[in-house]
């Protein structure tokens, strides 16, 4: 009795000790998650678990983001998560977004998971024009998507309609224009076809370098009103806070930066969170990294080192294949060449042949034809001296001897012409014969000399070594170890600097194409489509407006914060 009513208490005891759970779904950018989360969890609590989920560090940029009656809120790190305003049907549903964006996310984004995330979430806002992107831009911006998907440009697997089915372009920008989705597609290769070598995490820097620059991106817009009561927006984004009209979400009519703020009052708590966290990270990039920030660049550095060996690595064998395909194509050409050489050559052997053979017989026949008429001609001379000698008693008879002797002389002579020639012909077939043999002989040297000619030249198996520049590496059991000089980091560093020059002079090009792009395509726009924001950005082109976003905030922040708070409250 007193075991079963332990037994009992025993398992009411483990019954109790077991947490209840709730089913939580996380969609990413390009996945989608499940989690049985414990009911006392806080936001941090699941955020973590899936920041941990992903491999994710660089932490501070993100957040989960529910919805609410049709507006979107984000998780409270230090509150329950079903506390929060979330439907309780299971599973709850959350989606990891970037919360907060760099001012320069080349040199803020360390991660390739974190480039890969805001890259995959600022092509969505893009193609969902909630950043407006000009129509030019948005080709080249989906050249580097396509870099990013597909790789390499290779004519003979990219065949014309390779992009029928992607999502590269804003149904704005395709709308605005009279051109066929062949024609868009066209543009775009080109432009991908330059791309050329860049390895996906390079595609999708290179798109969010070109992206961070837009008017709206990384802006978070929310209604206002000045003491007035004149309605605005606000903006908030990573370098401050921004006014503008509602009519105009490109260019702010004045900006206050982060720097010159200290305090700020609202009723909406996600605006103040919003604020606050752009504040924070805004004060924190001005400030040197923290050792986690640290590490982090120095493991980016070693990987990127990695990377660039691996492609230099991969780009040497690419060559040596390519140049290898070369060889053999040119050693099958030539190996054909001489087949055909072999065979004109043995064709060449065989005419000769037959050509001397029938030459030896003709100047045979010819021989023994002028040793006839010779000793046909002797005959006839001797008869003609046989007749001189003949006693003629008549003149009958002495008249025909003479027209006898007459024509045996006639026939003398010809006979001797005919010999003389048939002696000629034949001396001439003699030569014609020893020309001939001469052909046969050097037709028989040709083809030994193509019979004897080597196919394949010698192949060095040896590789050749690596450059002693190239930093070293060993694998040992399951890791993978480098090991840097100083040397190496000087070359990076110089790397570095060419690649600056290089991505200047690239830039100046790309600006060029974005100008003969536009120019090309302005024929075929259908001017009664336009929206007003491709209005404002065509109006802010003409007044010369080509400055970067950084440039026309500091242009808007040249007055004192007292004037421009003056300036927002008579608005």
């Amino acid at each position: 009795m007193a075991g079963a009513i332990a037994s009992r208490m025993s398992f009411s005891s483990l019954k109790r000790k077991q947490p209840k759970t709730f089913t939580v779904r996380i969609v990413t950018m390009d996945a989608e998650m499940e989690f049985n989360c414990e009911m006392k969890w806080k936001g941090k609590d699941l955020f973590d678990l899936v920041c941990r989920t992903l491999g994710l560090r660089e932490t501070w940029f993100f957040g989960l983001q529910y919805t609410i009656k049709d507006t979107v809120a984000w998780l409270k790190m230090d509150k329950k998560v079903l506390d929060h305003d979330v439907s309780k049907d299971e599973p709850v549903t959350f989606h990891f977004l970037a919360k907060f964006y760099p001012e320069n996310a080349e040199e803020e984004l360390v991660q390739e998971i974190t480039q890969h995330l805001f890259f995959l979430q600022v092509k969505k806002q893009i193609l969902d024009e909630k950043i407006y992107c000009p129509p030019e831009a948005s080709v080249l911006l989906a050249s580097y998507a396509v870099q990013a998907k597909y790789g390499d440009y290779d004519p003979s697997v990219h065949k014309r309609g390779f992009l029928a089915q992607e999502e590269l372009l804003p149904k704005r920008v395709i709308n605005l224009y009279q051109m066929t989705p062949e024609m868009w597609e066209e543009r775009i290769t080109a432009w991908y076809a330059e791309h050329r070598g860049r390895a996906r995490d390079e595609a999708e820097m290179e798109y969010l370098k070109i992206a961070q620059d837009l008017e709206m991106y990384g802006v978070n817009y929310f209604a206002i009103r000045n003491k007035k009561g004149t309605e605005l927006l606000l903006g908030v984004d990573a370098l401050g806070l921004h006014i503008y009209d509602p009519e105009n979400r490109l260019t702010p009519k004045i900006s206050f930066p982060w720097n010159e703020i200290r305090n700020i009052s609202y009723s909406d708590k996600e605006i103040l969170q919003l604020c606050i966290g752009n504040h924070d990270l805004f004060m924190r990039r001005r400030k040197a990294d923290s050792l986690e920030v640290q590490q982090m660049k120095a493991q980016a550095r070693e990987e990127k080192a990695r990377k660039q060996m691996e492609r230099q690595r991969l780009a040497r064998e690419t060559q040596m294949r390519e140049e290898a395909e070369r060889t053999r194509d040119e050693l099958e050409r030539r190996l054909l060449q001489m087949k055909e050489e072999a065979t004109m050559a043995n064709e060449a052997l065989m005419r000769s042949e037959e050509t001397a053979d029938l030459l030896a017989e003709k100047a045979q026949i010819t021989e023994e034809e002028a040793k006839l008429l010779a000793q046909k001609a002797a005959e006839a001379e001797q008869e003609m001296q046989r007749i001189k000698a003949t006693a003629i008693r008549t003149e009958e008879e002495k008249r025909l001897m003479e027209q006898k002797v007459l024509e045996a002389e006639v026939l003398a002579l010809k006979m001797a012409e005919e010999s003389e020639r048939r002696a000629k012909e034949a001396d001439q077939l003699k030569q014609d014969l020893q020309e001939a043999r001469e052909a046969e002989r050097r037709a028989k040297q040709k083809l030994l000399e193509i019979a004897t000619k080597p196919t394949y030249p010698p192949v060095n198996p040896i590789p050749a070594p690596l450059p002693p520049d190239i930093p070293s590496f060993n694998i040992i059991g399951d890791s993978l170890s480098f090991d840097f000089k100083d040397t190496d980091m000087k070359r990076l560093s110089m790397e570095i600097e060419k690649e600056k020059v290089e991505y200047m002079e690239k830039s100046k090009h790309l600006q060029e194409q974005l100008n003969e792009l536009k120019t090309e395509i302005e024929a075929l726009k259908l001017k009664e489509r336009e929206t007003a924001l491709d209005v404002l950005h065509n109006e802010s082109s003409d007044r010369g407006g080509t400055s970067s976003k950084h440039n026309t905030i500091k242009k808007l922040t040249l007055q004192s914060a007292k004037s421009r708070v003056a300036f927002f409250e008579e608005l």
